[in-house]
C-alpha cells in the first residue's frame, strides 16, 4: 500500500478520534500521521503497528502543543507500540488513573513498547524512537508513564519530560507464560537502548532497568522523586534466557544523573539478587562492565515525615550483591551543609 504523510483533524468526540486514528493505521502499511495542536480525548488506547511515525504539531523548542487524554479504565496504554520502526514525537499524554497491581508495569501507561507476558514465542520489536514527548499524571504509586517490556531492542528515548506517576521510564524483561509465577520461557531482555535527557518530577521513581543489557542512560534529571533509579536483575534473573545470547546484566552505563529524592530509603539501588516468583528461590545475576558515574544525589526532607522502615537507614546508594558494578564520581550534595556537600560516594553507600 502507498505510504505518506497524513494530517488528521481531531474533534472533541473521543470515540470518533480513536476510530479515525485506528482507521488510518489499518489502511496503510506505514507513514507519518500528524496530529493538530490542542487537547484531544480517546475513548480507549490505540495499538501502533510497524512503520509509523506519530507526530504532534510543530512547537519549536517549547512545550508540546498536541495532547492526548483518555478516561478509559481498562488499563490499555494510550499508545501500545507492537511493531518495529515506529517513531513517536512531539506529543503530550495525560493517561487516566489506573492501579495495575504488582506485575502490571506495562498497563495503564502513556506509552508501552512490547509486552511483559507473551502467549507464544515473540518477534523482536526494533528501531523505536520516542522523542520530545511529555507525560503528565497526578496519580503516584499507581501506573508507570513509559514502559519498555520484553522483546524490544534498538530503542531511543530522548528529550522526554514526565510529571507524576509511579515510574517515569520502566524497562523490564518479558517472557512466555500466562502469569509471572508460571513462566515457561524463553525470556526476552531489552537491549541496545539509549535514554538521554530524561526529566522526571514528582513521581515515585525516575527510572528502572530490570534484567537488561547494552543500555546507556545519560543526563537524567530526576526531581522530588521518592526513588531516583534502580538497576535490578529481574524476578527470575536470567534463568530462561537463551544460552547462545547470555549477555544479561552486561554493558550498562548510567552517567550524569541528577537526583533529588524525598523518600525514606535511597536515591539509587543496584541489586544483583532476585527471588523467583515460580519457586521462591533466590538467584544472583552477575553484572559485568556496568558503570554508574558522575551522578549528583540530593537528599530532600521526607515527603511523609516519620514514614519508612525503621530497620533501614536512609542511604543515598544501596548495593546488594552487585560486586561487578563500578561507581565513579558519585556526589552527595546536602543542601545547606557544606561539610558533606562534596562527600565521596564511599561514605554514603549501604552495602548488603
Amino acid at each position: 500500500m502507498v505510504t505518506g504523510t497524513h494530517d488528521l483533524p481531531l474533534t472533541d468526540d473521543a470515540v470518533a478520534n480513536r476510530e479515525a486514528i485506528e482507521r488510518l493505521l489499518a489502511a496503510q502499511s506505514g507513514g507519518t500521521l500528524r496530529l493538530p495542536a490542542g487537547t484531544f480525548a480517546l475513548d480507549r488506547g490505540i495499538a501502533v503497528g510497524p512503520g509509523w511515525t506519530l507526530a504532534g504539531a510543530e512547537h519549536g523548542d517549547g512545550p508540546v502543543t498536541t495532547w492526548l487524554t483518555s478516561s478509559a479504565s481498562d488499563g490499555a496504554p494510550l499508545l501500545h507500540v507492537l511493531g518495529s520502526r515506529v517513531t513517536i514525537q512531539g506529543i503530550g499524554f495525560r493517561p487516566p488513573p489506573f492501579g495495575p497491581g504488582e506485575h502490571g508495569g506495562d498497563r495503564g501507561t502513556a506509552i508501552t513498547v512490547g509486552r511483559y507476558l507473551y502467549p507464544t514465542q515473540a518477534e523482536w520489536i526494533e528501531g523505536i524512537r520516542i522523542r520530545r514527548v511529555q507525560v503528565e499524571r497526578p496519580d503516584t504509586r499507581t501506573a508507570n508513564c513509559i514502559a519498555v517490556m520484553g522483546a524490544v531492542r534498538d530503542l531511543t528515548i530522548a528529550e522526554v519530560s514526565i510529571v507524576g506517576g509511579c515510574t517515569g521510564v520502566a524497562v523490564h524483561w518479558g517472557a512466555v507464560g500466562e502469569r509471572v509465577d508460571s513462566i515457561v520461557g524463553p525470556s526476552y531482555h531489552p537491549h541496545h537502548l539509549s535514554i538521554t535527557d530524561l526529566h522526571v518530577t514528582d513521581a515515585f521513581e525516575g527510572f528502572y532497568l530490570s534484567s537488561v543489557h547494552d543500555v546507556v542512560v545519560d543526563r537524567a534529571r530526576l526531581s522530588a522523586v521518592e526513588i531516583g533509579f534502580r538497576l535490578l536483575p529481574g524476578d527470575n534473573t536470567d534463568r530462561f534466557h537463551a544460552a547462545d545470547d547470555n549477555a544479561v546484566g552486561e554493558r550498562i552505563r548510567v552517567t550524569r544523573a541528577w537526583v533529588s529524592w524525598n523518600g525514606p530509603l535511597y536515591a539509587m539501588r543496584i541489586a544483583g539478587w532476585g527471588r523467583s516468583e515460580i519457586d521462591q528461590s533466590i538467584r544472583v545475576l552477575e553484572y559485568r562492565d556496568v558503570v554508574v558515574s558522575d551522578c549528583t544525589l540530593v537528599p530532600l526532607p521526607l515527603a511523609t515525615p516519620g514514614f519508612g522502615d525503621p530497620r533501614r537507614s536512609r542511604a543515598p546508594v544501596v548495593l546488594e550483591q552487585a560486586s561487578g558494578v563500578t561507581l565513579d564520581g558519585i556526589r552527595v550534595d546536602v543542601p545547606g551543609d557544606s561539610s558533606t556537600a562534596a562527600g565521596s560516594w564511599s561514605s554514603a553507600v549501604d552495602r548488603t
